[in-house]
């Protein structure tokens, strides 16, 4: 078996995977005591992925996940949630402070403190397992303990298994739903980590997730439950062909070589299709047509960017339900023909296609959209202004000073993050330059 550890760090990233357990488990038939009531055994087929077995007799199951916080309250709004029986209670790992939404308190002060008992807990899931795959971690990078602990946890977890794949789902800043003023500031600490420490990062965005749920959902007024839930969607969509058997078998592994062309570009854009209203859903056919058109459209992508502006490096589809392998390798070279000029042509057949038979719950079929596009530099260049702004006039950074940073590390971070956006820059104008020369 190919198990993943998952762990879920902060307020937003412990809702996220609180969601994305309650999403799965029903998929797999498990109810909030763990305990298998599923009517197939494809259920059961690869449920090791991410649980334990503790029990055959009864058919029990623990989910293999750590969670954790730097302040008790989101803990026990995950414990006394609908499946907060479902985790093993010694893998809450909380401190008592909280990090006040500051990286610097989450990686270096409060985090440093509990970040062992954490990696304690981490280790004892891993050694369970067969072949452990790799991990997975949900949190934003907007706040203090997600991003702070967050990346310190990841750091950490790379020394420790330099082999294994590290998969984040990492909650970005939008433009127009801020949350925390200091937002900038810790969002590019985290991504100066993650650039160096991740394989494979999905990033997403409150007010695409916002967007998607009033434009699409026609949902009048969107609450956090309902964003989490699209996020979770994507997540089960993302990890189906490692938890179902199906036609093609992709992993987390085969994903990040085909999806990351250069080691630093590997910051993706999910998206989920279909999203339909409950009133128009009578009147939309469900084919690999309709699927893959709506997959590719920008109104389906969770995270604030246009892929017009871009390029696609590489994209990855992942089908759910019963279909034909040949339709659906037939629609995605339709789409890769008519908009040509959105994917690079350096690369030949960069999308990679992975169908599985089981669909969710309540569809007939669904797609998983993951894009690796160059538009994805506007949501670090709009990071970038907003850090630029306040890092002129040293706007709050005595709180950074105080937990022990320097300010080096403030413009070490910056130059990165523009690093970062001119390279995906200069992928974007790649086939231009190389066809005037020849034409010169």
């Amino acid at each position: 078996m190919r198990e993943i550890v998952h762990i879920q760090a902060g307020q937003c990233g412990n809702q996220i995977g609180a969601k994305f357990w309650e999403i799965i488990s029903d998929e797999h038939g498990i109810d909030a005591t763990g305990t298998y009531h599923g009517t197939s055994d494809l259920q059961l087929e690869r449920l090791n992925v991410y649980y334990d077995e503790i029990n055959k007799q009864e058919g029990k199951y623990v989910p293999r996940a750590v969670l954790v916080d730097l302040e008790p309250g989101t803990m026990d709004s995950v414990r006394s949630g609908k499946y907060g029986s479902l985790f093993r209670p010694d893998n809450f790992v909380f401190g008592q402070s909280g990090a006040g939404n500051n990286w610097a308190t989450g990686h270096y002060t409060e985090g440093a403190e509990l970040v062992d008992s954490v990696l304690d807990r981490i280790r004892k899931e891993a050694e369970t397992c067969d072949c452990l795959q790799g991990f997975q971690l949900t949190h934003s990078l907007g706040g203090g303990t997600g991003s702070g602990l967050g990346t310190l946890l990841i750091s950490k977890v790379r020394e420790e298994y330099p082999d294994r794949i590290m998969m984040t789902f990492s909650v970005v800043p939008s433009p127009l739903v801020s949350d925390t003023v200091v937002e900038p500031y810790n969002a590019t600490f985290s991504l100066h980590q993650l650039v160096e420490n991740t394989d494979e990062t999905y990033c997403i965005d409150n007010e695409a997730l916002y967007n998607i749920c009033f434009r699409t959902l026609k949902l009048p007024t969107p609450t956090y439950p309902d964003l989490n839930h699209l996020v979770s969607l994507t997540m089960s969509g993302v990890t189906t062909c490692l938890r179902f058997p199906g036609q093609l078998n992709a992993d987390l592994r085969k994903l990040a070589v085909n999806m990351v062309p250069f080691p630093r570009l590997h910051f993706f854009i999910p998206g989920f299709a279909p999203l339909t209203s409950r009133s128009s859903e009578g009147y939309r056919a469900s084919t690999v047509m309709e699927l893959t058109q709506q997959m590719f459209d920008v109104n389906n992508i969770m995270a604030a960017c246009d892929p017009r502006h871009g390029r696609y490096l590489t994209v990855a589809a992942i089908f759910r339900g019963q279909m034909s392998m040949k339709e659906v390798e037939q629609q995605v070279l339709n789409i890769q023909n008519k908009n040509s000029s959105n994917f690079v042509e350096w690369i030949p057949n960069n999308v990679k296609t992975a169908v599985c038979d089981i669909p969710p719950r309540g569809l007939k079929m669904s797609a998983t959209f993951i894009g690796n596009n160059t538009a994805i530099q506007e949501l670090f260049k709009r990071i970038a202004e907003q850090f630029k702004a306040m890092f002129a006039r040293k706007a709050f950074v005595h709180w950074y000073l105080r937990e022990g940073m320097d300010e080096l590390e403030f413009t070490e971070a910056e130059s990165d993050m523009h690093d970062l956006i001119s390279e995906y820059q200069q992928y974007q104008d790649a086939a231009v330059e190389d066809d005037a020369e020849e034409e010169a």
